[in-house]
């Protein structure tokens, strides 16, 4: 299952508390479908309202991430950081250590 470093979760609660975000909005993520020749799956981060009951849950400290279910295949294994640079907000995945 993904993990949430301390600086993600930070980060998504910023994000979250942001003008204009609804109270109760949950931070999504997605796989991506590329097209073209190099097609490839990627990930998309969103900020949802309601997610799709199949998605997965992620708790963090008053925070939670949904994690669509090819997302969540993708990510079994890997942990969820954050860099932020003034509002700027860089998430970085790592794999997760024993």
């Amino acid at each position: 299952m993904l993990e949430l470093s301390d600086q993600a979760e930070e980060a998504i609660r910023g994000i979250l508390a942001s003008d204009g975000v609804p109270d109760g909005a949950a931070f999504r993520i997605s796989a991506q479908e590329s097209s073209g020749d190099n097609a490839a799956t990627g990930l998309a981060v969103s900020v949802v309202e309601e997610a799709p009951p199949e998605d997965q849950v992620i708790e963090g400290e008053d925070i939670e991430v949904r994690l669509e279910p090819a997302a969540a295949a993708m990510l079994d294994d890997k942990q969820l950081d954050a860099t932020t640079a003034g509002d700027e907000v860089r998430f970085s995945l790592n794999n997760q250590t024993a």
